[in-house]
């Protein structure tokens, strides 16, 4: 139980490790931050994205201890420093999205419930704001508000999805769902060349996660596995339903980017328009993770999470009288309505990513 800094990503101060055991017998690797003032704002667990670690999100920690919010992070199942469940360790592996609701469940239950001060916010990105959405659905999340970065509503970056969910089904039938997708290796995706990336246009952090990924060796993994895109897809599928935003009631964020070639930002959009207590935002030319992008990006992140966020040390952010639907969602209509005029660059809409990644 470790966590490993480089020279450009050193570990915020005063860091807590805890190994977390699901209800199912794997070991997760979990940290814990506390702010420097005696009396911290709340507490942000950060839902990782697939093939993501802890070390991803130190500079991300740092400013949320800034903002005197404790911090909760962890390495879901099969990534990270957190168990495995094939004997390759850079394979990333699943065999349900049901399983990654028991390491939530273990983080709430051992670390959120009993270590750390409310209220609770979730901040998840990618994989895990998809997972906090159906867990919203499902009235389980642990959080008072979420904030989302690109959920992963729908892949962007494959033009025929109804083709290759049937083709991950015909091959986990027979029997190669511990095997990577076609095409796929071991090499971690914040690894390879900076030029073609779906992730940033910003180099400095692009190059300060690649120095981060190889210093964590098999803890970034590679591509997916038949099966992990196989539950991807048959998960996915819930969000299609247009009743299914309908009963999220947990106040929602999100932030989705105009460039972003890995989820779809057309879909996003749709979802949350039928989000009775959330909004969302798209922050145009931005590519995936948001979170890792250029600074003029990032800002505009941050001023969208301080006006949602209660306890934030922006203006616009007080406490509401009642946490209710409707309130929520002027809220987060309101908060940060001027950061709202782009829209999805037109390419990236279309399923061509091309033009993105020529930056």
């Amino acid at each position: 139980m470790q966590l490993v800094p480089t020279p450009n990503n050193p570990i915020p101060a005063e860091p807590n490790l805890v190994g977390v055991r699901t209800k199912d017998g794997l070991n997760l690797r979990a940290a814990w931050w506390m702010p420097a003032t005696a009396k911290p704002r709340g507490t942000v667990c950060i839902l990782q994205g697939r093939a993501e670690f802890v070390e991803k999100y130190f500079e991300v920690i740092g400013e949320l201890l800034e903002r005197d919010f404790a911090v909760v992070a962890f390495d879901w199942r099969g990534q990270g420093l957190s168990d495995r469940q094939v004997r390759n360790p850079r394979k990333g592996y699943v065999r349900s999205f049901a399983d990654y609701r028991h390491d939530l469940e273990a983080v709430r239950d051992q670390v959120l419930l009993p270590l750390m001060p409310e209220p609770h916010f979730g901040l998840a990105h990618s994989m895990g704001g998809a997972i906090a959405l159906s867990a919203a659905h499902e009235s389980w999340l642990p959080f008072r508000r979420l904030v989302t970065t690109t959920p992963m509503i729908a892949l962007g970056m494959i033009r025929t999805l109804r083709t290759a969910a049937v083709l991950m089904r015909i091959l986990r039938w027979l029997g190669l769902g511990k095997a990577f997708v076609p095409g796929g290796g071991e090499t971690s995706i914040s690894t390879m060349p900076f030029k073609g990336n779906r992730l940033t246009g910003d180099p400095a952090r692009y190059a300060r996660n690649a120095e981060a990924a190889t210093a964590l060796g098999a803890g970034a993994i590679g591509a997916p596995t038949v099966a992990w895109l196989d539950s991807a897809f048959r998960f996915m599928k819930r969000f299609t339903d247009p009743a299914y935003a309908l009963r999220i009631r947990l106040p929602t964020l999100i932030l989705a980017a105009g460039a972003d070639p890995v989820c779809a930002t057309p879909a996003t959009e749709r979802f949350a328009s039928r989000l009775k207590a959330g909004h969302a935002i798209v922050i145009p030319g931005a590519r995936h993770e948001i979170l890792m992008e250029r600074d003029s990006i990032r800002e505009q992140f941050w001023a969208a999470f301080d006006a949602f966020v209660p306890g934030s040390p922006n203006p616009l952010a007080e406490e509401p009288a009642a946490d209710d639907a409707e309130g929520d969602e002027a809220e987060a209509a309101s908060a940060a309505e001027e950061l709202d005029g782009g829209r999805v660059d037109a390419p990236v809409a279309g399923r061509d990513d091309a033009p993105a990644l020529s930056g």
